[in-house]
């Protein structure tokens, strides 16, 4: 009993139980501590049973039995098919105590007995107590701000609550492969220049929301790019950065395509005039938007000399206009008039100035945009020609050959039998190369279809591989946190203690169990076999009985002396039965005794004489609690 009172004790002490070291069996368990373990279990198995139960014993002898009654009806009500009661908590008997306790600790859920035979590393130990703190603030209610006690004040206030705001984050991540010359310069700029991300964000409460969204994001960019490379780019056959390299090339591509389509006239060169205009005009609006005014301004830098001369002669202007007067003569009011008028002067010029930009900006842009429609109908007048031309000196020679027609029929008709026979003798040239090259290319199709299908078995295969590897990982990644806990574990775990010992004393534990299953085994063989000799041996005795009987009886009937032979041999057969049944009785009066002597061992071990007296103090304390009250009552 001593291993079972205590893996009980070590259950009691996960529920909450104030277990002390000094107790190591359930022999000594106070009333106290029974109560106080029981409603720990019953508020685990069913909360809303054991939320109203009272984990110590109230002084009052009445209330004590109310107590009592309550846990009894509880235990019921959770499914207790043994014999309990008040006095099963006020007054202890221990195989009833052990009985009641192995039942709750086996009700007891399953999340919580795994949780008590998992170690208990530092990183569970800090999930558990934020979870308890979090409980603990949600089974606060809510009250008004002027009702609030300095917890509720803390955890209830509205300056601890902040929205989800998300900004931009500059993390420092390594450079990729392509980049391995800039680490020197990237180093140097995370050194000095960039700032820490506490140091980005406008406001300390952004920080949380802001790494986590950055990371979400690069986990679904990751997530993306595996399930991309499993199923498109592990079927290119490249490798990852051939593959991004030309999914970069290819979008490339496609965004110029869109834009000379875009700039570019219709196919066909039909559309002339005031519908040629318009569509100039289009496709001018549609390529300003994608311009911005400072690639308009870095094209006007970059003018002719006439425009820099001009800009040169109106610095000069400016130079002059802004220069200082004379001061003789002349007050301090009239010179500042004149240089807010000159300032409005060349304010105006500025804006006329600026305005022709523009205006020139827009005719070079539509000019842009004309010369490369110029040029493209140009090519394709001169495509246009050049079939004309073609056109034109086929009809010319056709023209020529007429005047001579019969002789010039004889010679095409030459000319048209040896290019038959040429192409008769080509064919059969083609057909001797060709044998062997449809030869050749149907063996190099059979090869391709069977690498085609090797390479679809690897595929399959490495992505299974891929399939394994993650599990594998995952695995990995458990084991590791596992045998991080288990170290822990060992760490706290008193070093005293030596596994040897552990497993000497758990072999001796089981030879112990063999041994005494090796003896019940034995005695049960002995009794089977007894009680086969016992059932052979009465059966004997009534076979040979009523053989003996029969031949005695004819023989009676003739002979006077065997007539009394005949009566003493029934007496004789009574005798033997009443013996036997002498002996029955015998054997179970003592099977009795010794029942009774057990049972009377068992009471002695339960305390009975200890549990009369405490049952006798408290009826002298419920009579005096009785007269007490009985007291007050004519008192009133």
């Amino acid at each position: 009993m001593e291993e079972v009172d205590k893996i009980l004790i070590q259950a009691l002490k996960q529920v909450g139980t104030e277990v002390s070291e000094e107790t190591d069996s359930v022999k000594q368990f106070t009333s106290e501590l029974i109560v106080e373990a029981v409603v720990r279990c019953i508020r685990v198995i069913e909360p809303g049973l054991g939320g109203a139960l009272p984990t110590s014993l109230p002084p009052g002898m009445s209330a004590r039995f109310r107590v009592g009654m309550s846990l009894a009806q509880a235990c019921q009500d959770l499914g207790y098919k043994g014999d309990i009661g008040y006095q099963t908590f006020l007054y202890s008997n221990e195989p009833e105590i052990r009985s009641l306790l192995m039942f709750l600790v086996e009700k007891l859920p399953r999340e919580s007995a795994e949780s008590s035979d998992q170690p208990t590393g530092k990183s569970v130990v800090l999930q558990r107590s934020i979870a308890a703190a979090l409980r603990a603030q949600l089974a606060v209610p809510w009250l008004p701000p002027a009702c609030r006690l300095p917890l509720q004040t803390q955890t209830q206030s509205l300056g601890s609550m902040h929205s989800f705001q998300v900004q931009p984050l500059s993390l420092p991540l390594g450079p990729p492969a392509s980049e391995q010359t800039l680490l020197k310069e990237v180093e140097e700029y995370r050194r000095d220049v960039l700032r820490p991300v506490t140091a980005q964000l406008s406001s300390h409460c952004t920080t949380a929301a802001s790494l986590l969204e950055r990371h979400t994001a690069e986990l679904s960019a990751a997530h993306e790019w595996d399930v991309e490379w499993k199923s498109q780019g592990l079927l290119s056959r490249l490798t990852p950065q051939e593959y991004r390299s030309r999914k970069l090339s290819r979008l490339r591509k496609r965004i110029e395509e869109q834009l000379r389509s875009a700039t570019l006239p219709a196919a066909d060169g039909a559309a002339a005039g005031p519908a040629s205009s318009s569509s100039s005009a289009d496709l001018s609006d549609l390529l300003q938007s994608f311009r911005s005014s400072s690639a308009s301004d870095r094209l006007l830098t970059k003018g002719t000399h006439f425009t820099h001369t001009q800009k040169f002669t109106f610095a000069q202007d400016v130079m002059a206009a802004v220069s200082p007067a004379p001061s003789g003569g002349r007050s301090e009011g009239d010179a500042a008039q004149r240089r807010q008028d000159e300032l409005d002067v060349l304010q105006q010029q500025l804006q006329e100035l600026n305005g022709q930009a523009e205006r020139l900006a827009a005719d070079m842009r539509l000019m842009t945009v004309t010369g490369a429609q110029v040029k493209d109908e140009l090519k394709q007048r001169e495509r246009g020609n050049a079939e004309e031309e073609d056109r034109i000196h086929v009809k010319k020679k056709t023209i020529d050959l007429l005047p001579d027609a019969d002789d010039n029929l004889l010679q095409l008709q030459a000319v048209m039998e040896a290019s038959s026979q040429r192409l008769v003798h080509l064919a059969a040239q083609w057909e001797k190369h060709r044998t062997p090259l449809i030869e050749e290319h149907r063996r190099l199709k059979e090869i391709r279809s069977s690498q085609d299908l090797e390479s679809s078995r690897k595929l399959s295969e490495i992505k299974s591989l891929h399939d394994k590897i993650r599990v594998s990982t995952e695995e990995s990644r458990k084991k590791e946190e596992t045998y991080k806990q288990l170290v822990s574990e060992l760490d706290s775990l008193p070093q005293d203690a030596s596994r040897s010992a552990y497993t000497q004393r758990i072999l001796e534990i089981v030879s112990n169990i063999k041994k005494q299953k090796e003896e019940i085994t034995k005695i049960l063989t002995d009794t089977k076999d007894l009680q086969k000799e016992i059932n052979s041996l009465t059966g004997k005795l009534d076979r040979t009985f009523a053989v003996t009987d029969e031949l005695v009886f004819k023989d009676a009937k003739k002979d006077e002396s065997v007539r009394k032979s005949y009566k003493y041999l029934a007496a004789l057969h009574e005798n033997c039965n009443q013996l036997i049944q002498t002996i029955e009785d015998t054997g179970t009066i003592l099977r009795e005794i010794r029942d009774l002597e057990e049972q009377i061992e068992t009471e002695n071990s339960n305390k009975t004489m200890a549990n009369l007296e405490r049952i006798l103090e408290d009826y002298k304390a419920i009579r005096q609690e009785n007269a007490a009250l009985a007291a007050k009552v004519r008192e009133g």
